[in-house]
């Protein structure tokens, strides 16, 4: 999830959508009869399904075999029926609404449980996640931590996917929210543009079930009460006594109940929502289409306020404009009173992101949540008992981060996310030690062939990291320069006297001012805070250099891809691609030998079986260079 995304567009709410789908899906139904059917819990029964259609069906209550079915039909680019859509939404809304907020999953069950981050309608992800892992199953548990949905072109699929696996392994599927399963993001993001492109006539019965579905999913799951698995992450305000008693199936979207009185609003509750400044609402009847047009904008200004945000334009989303007008009615809803302090406590483990430095300060960026510190993780798991938090929500160049002393773990799983090789997807998996383990992939060929663009900007990365470990080793030698400057102890310099300091202690030549962005991210009224610089520095540097040295002991020994290979030849003494276990056995048992080490049968079978991620009974060249991560050089 991108910075800034709730900085809505001031079209978002029609640059969707054509006006004649627009008057559809909001329009009122005919009688009362007819909404309980579309806004209730059968509105599947109003669909039905041609002769004709040759797509993939579903039956109830579900089997491993639909979903292999399901999954196969998906590959071949078939679509499954409004019908099916909306029966399998009901059904998952079913269960979904009887699961605690916060679910607790126990490794005492399964051999290893699997984590996911965002996947964005990123179908070709999912796949590759399942190929090398594993189905979800009796033995195998998944965490989807959210974002399942926009800016990929396969949201629904993905989302049909998950809630297939739910309802087949309930024990073994969890789901949380993540900020994206909101239905104000998706009108800007995309899923409500595929759901109108893929189901057209039958979208706004899906769209009106889909918002109250993504209601019902659990805000959090915590594994055997030690690790909390949270979309965005916590604040200094976080309680997880109080997330667990909060009616989260009332919050619709925490962008439109940001206060006590407010109302829930959807696509189809502009005239009632209660969120204008112009007093009651008209009746529907008299609204003109200047008005609606009007009474839209008057909306988007008021979710902009609440969010806190500023104009923006998403990078990777066109901006179009609004219609001259609509021919649109609007329908009322009842109200839901929310209390403003839960609906902060769901916003910020939604949006939040962690930052190196202490403190809890509102995340400007995102408009919404806020940035948490080292001190605020290590406050909230001394509070709950908690060894370490494992979010989303970042894209990261490797598909995982670990950050605060690596007390917070971010998996992101959509791989390729800007564009093809910008990064790769990760998930996590946990035995019953707690231990992660990150496996690493990126989908499709030419994703591994980065553009000349790409490279340099990788190259780029690595030299602002030589210019920073280079400040930090002179960090002494900065300070009293910089305190030339500052004669009356301000702790403030400017940027030229900023240069002219560093390229005094370092004498490299550079043009620091065109470096600045860089390395001096904030200013102070156009002025360096010289101190909390340096500080920021060395906190950085510190925390880079514990990671380094925690490397395990397999990293420090392989350091290049031609070894790895020959190493994997080597122990494959059949050539047929794959290592097996009795294989890697012997090798071991030779390699002991041969070095006079005294290594147990068991340690080789414990160390074989860890190498074996997807528990086939084979080591592929993939599990293997993943087992030994490259190195570019050993720790310190």
């Amino acid at each position: 999830m991108d910075p800034k995304c709730l900085a809505f567009d001031p079209n978002f709410f029609f640059c969707l959508f054509p006006e004649e789908f627009l008057s559809r899906i909001l329009s009122e139904p005919e009688n009362i009869n007819e909404s309980k059917i579309i806004e209730g819990e059968y509105a599947y029964q109003t669909v039905v399904v041609p002769n004709n259609y040759m797509g993939p069906r579903l039956s109830f209550p579900l089997f491993p075999d639909d979903a292999t079915a399901l999954l196969e039909a998906f590959k071949q680019k078939k679509q499954l029926h409004a019908h099916y859509v909306l029966r399998l939404f009901h059904e998952a809304r079913k269960h979904l609404s009887q699961l605690p907020n916060i679910t607790n999953v126990s490794t005492c069950y399964y051999e290893e449980i699997t984590i996911c981050g965002d996947l964005h309608g990123q179908l070709v992800d999912l796949f590759l996640i399942f190929y090398k892992n594993g189905l979800p199953s009796p033995q195998k548990a998944y965490v989807f931590n959210g974002d399942f949905v926009d800016r990929g072109k396969y949201s629904m699929e993905i989302l049909i996917i998950l809630f297939v696996f739910l309802l087949i392994y309930p024990k073994e599927v969890h789901l949380n929210r993540g900020n994206h399963e909101d239905y104000i993001v998706n009108l800007r993001y995309g899923l409500n543009k595929e759901i109108a492109r893929k189901y057209k006539e039958h979208s706004g019965k899906i769209l009106k079930l889909l918002q109250n579905v993504f209601s019902c999913l659990p805000l959090a799951t915590l594994v055997d009460q030690k690790v909390l698995i949270v979309h965005g992450g916590i604040s200094d305000t976080t309680d997880l006594d109080r997330l667990a008693k909060i009616d989260r199936r009332q919050i619709l979207s925490v962008l439109s109940q940001k206060r006590k009185i407010t109302r829930s609003f959807e696509p189809s509750e502009f005239e009632s929502a209660k969120l204008f400044r112009d007093g009651p609402p008209k009746p529907t009847d008299s609204l003109s289409k200047s008005e609606v047009t009007k009474r839209v904008q008057e909306e988007y200004e008021t979710c902009r306020t609440r969010a806190g945000s500023s104009e923006y334009t998403e990078s990777r989303a066109s901006a179009t404009s609004f219609p001259s007008g609509s021919d649109m009615t609007l329908a009322s809803t009842e109200s839901t009173f929310v209390d403003d302090a839960e609906i902060q406590q769901v916003l910020d483990i939604l949006w939040s992101d962690p930052i190196p430095q202490d403190g809890c300060k509102v995340n400007e960026d995102r408009g919404g949540g806020c940035y948490f510190g080292p001190n605020v993780t290590r406050a909230f798991l001394q509070k709950y008992n908690l060894q370490f938090i494992i979010r989303s929500h970042e894209c990261k160049p490797d598909g995982y981060d670990i950050c605060h002393d690596r007390k917070v773990i971010t998996v992101f799983s959509a791989s390729n996310y800007y564009t093809m090789g910008s990064n790769r997807g990760a998930y996590v998996k946990m035995g019953r030690d707690l231990i992660p383990h990150f496996i690493q992939y990126q989908a499709g060929k030419s994703a591994r062939r980065l553009t000349m663009t790409q490279r340099i900007s990788r190259v780029e990365v690595s030299a602002y990291q030589v210019l920073k470990e280079k400040l930090f080793a002179h960090r002494s030698d900065l300070t009293t320069a910089f305190r030339r400057y500052d004669k009356k102890n301000t702790g403030l310099i400017t940027l030229n006297e900023w240069a002219n300091a560093v390229e005094s202690v370092l004498q490299l030549g550079l043009p620091w001012r065109m470096l600045r962005p860089q390395l001096v991210p904030h200013l102070t009224s156009g002025k360096l805070e010289y101190k909390s610089w340096l500080k920021d520095i060395v906190t950085e540097q510190r925390s880079a250099v514990q990671e380094r040295l925690q490397s395990s002991l397999l990293e420090n020994i392989y350091r290049n891809l031609s070894s790895l290979e020959t190493i994997f030849n080597i122990i494959d003494t059949d050539h047929s691609g794959l290592i097996s276990l009795e294989e890697f056995h012997q090798t071991w048992k030779l390699f002991s030998d041969h070095m006079n080490i005294n290594i147990s049968d068991e340690s080789i079978s414990d160390l074989a079986r860890s190498i074996d991620f997807n528990k086939d009974g084979n080591i592929d060249f993939n599990e293997f260079i993943e087992a030994f991560r490259l190195v570019s050089q050993s720790p310190p």
